[in-house]
């Protein structure tokens, strides 16, 4: 199933939830009232009945109890395990379900939150686009390419979807804007799907031994609190992680990632600031080695302005790290800060250059209007986007799902 079949999936489920919710509150209304008048009536009747049946009731029960002693005493043990065992089954079985479902409302309805102002406000861009439509020709192309330059989607997406949308509205022999309008969105992820075939979002850890994943990217996107976040994340999973503060040049960076280490209860390794960064990755993966981590999180310095020296500190720090082992880093991750739409891409097209860059960690994308920054770096870097930032809090940082966020950027917009 594609991900346009699973975003129309999805969106008629939450309008079949919608109404079902509607039909709830409907019927807890009518039930109140009809409640109300019987409760009236009938409150006459039960206290004629009362005395009568406290009386009649007491008798049955005296007999009864005579009768059931014995059988309560020989049959009662049994019985009661028998239910206990298949009602804590029951119990368990349901909880199972519950947890899982209700982990996946969460995650997409933090997605759905978080890109509520990417969606409206590339809503209200098309509203704007179809105000004065008449008909599908050039002019109009020319405006839907504008709209979706504007939109942060990536110059050559935006003309490859243009190009593509031509043919595609005559082919559907879409003419009144609403049926426009859901090519438009259908062709966006459909390019969106197709341009990630074979991407993964895993974090790629190694057989045995410790993991090291090295986090790159320029000053104040994020990235040493990614790193905090994600440590909280392993730590609770039963992982044993460490910390390596090799960004020494940034003022405040080792001081900031150690009250992360102990605000998440974690180990680090650090030195003075200005220490060459290498020298504190060299400690960091025999530290890691030695006493058996199971994860090592590697902070770096982001002076992109100087690429050469740059290029030069990764390219030593990768060395010292596969001399000791040679399959590290596992993942080096690039975290990008979504408010800044097409400077990130930018940025990330300087770090492809410097480094193998394995994935990208997308922050404050639920603080932006850019959230089709995301279709911009699969469709021009091909590069997975692994996390994402949707929220101030520790848990906040959300492993990337394309079906939510499909969901989340276009949910509302097909008439």
């Amino acid at each position: 199933m594609g991900l346009f079949d699973i975003f129309k999936k999805k969106n008629k489920q939450n309008e079949e939830k919608q109404q079902s919710n509607l039909s709830d509150e409907e019927n807890k209304s009518s039930e109140k009232v009809t409640n109300d008048d019987e409760k009236d009536v009938s409150t006459e009747e039960n206290q004629e009945s009362a005395s009568k049946s406290v009386e009649e009731t007491a008798t049955d029960e005296n007999k009864e109890s005579e009768d059931n002693e014995q059988h309560v005493e020989n049959d009662g043990s049994n019985s009661e395990e028998s239910v206990d065992q298949d009602e804590s089954n029951e119990d368990e079985a349901g909880e199972t379900t519950e947890t899982a479902d209700e982990s996946n409302d969460d995650n997409q309805e933090k997605f759905t939150k978080g890109l509520e102002k990417s969606r409206s406000t590339f809503g209200e861009k098309l509203n704007r686009l179809f105000a004065n439509f008449r008909s599908v020709d050039e002019d109009f192309f020319e405006d839907l390419e504008d709209l979706l330059i504007e939109s942060d989607v990536g110059f050559d997406m935006a003309v490859n979807l243009t190009d593509q949308l031509r043919d595609e509205v005559k082919l559907q022999n879409a003419k009144n804007k609403d049926d426009v309008q859901n090519v438009i969105i259908k062709k966006m992820i459909d390019i969106y799907d197709e341009n990630g075939n074979n991407e993964t979002t895993e974090i790629n850890l190694a057989d045995k031994g410790p993991s090291v994943i090295l986090f790159v990217g320029v000053n104040g996107v994020g990235k040493t609190t990614t790193i905090g976040k994600m440590a909280n994340m392993y730590k609770q999973q039963g992982k044993k992680v460490l910390l390596a503060a090799a960004d020494t040049f940034r003022a405040g960076a080792i001081q900031q990632l150690d009250e992360w280490a102990k605000a998440d209860n974690v180990d680090i390794v650090k030195k003075e600031e200005q220490s060459d960064p290498s020298a504190v990755v060299y400690e960091a993966v025999h530290k890691a080695k030695d006493e058996d981590y199971d994860v090592l999180f590697v902070d770096t310095a982001g002076r992109l302005q100087n690429k050469v020296n740059l290029m030069n500190e990764l390219a030593k720090m990768k060395k010292v790290l596969t001399r000791e082992i040679p399959d590290a880093p596992h993942e080096v991750l690039l975290v990008l800060d979504a408010t800044t739409g097409q400077n990130a891409l930018n940025q990330a097209k300087l770090f492809k250059e410097t480094t193998d860059v394995s994935g990208i960690v997308l922050t404050k994308l639920d603080g932006t209007a850019k959230g089709g920054i995301v279709l911009a770096i699969r469709n021009e870097l091909h590069l997975p986007v692994k996390y994402v930032g949707l929220g101030e809090k520790v848990t906040d940082l959300r492993k990337f799902d394309a079906n939510d966020f499909v969901y989340g950027l276009f949910k509302g917009l097909i008439k």
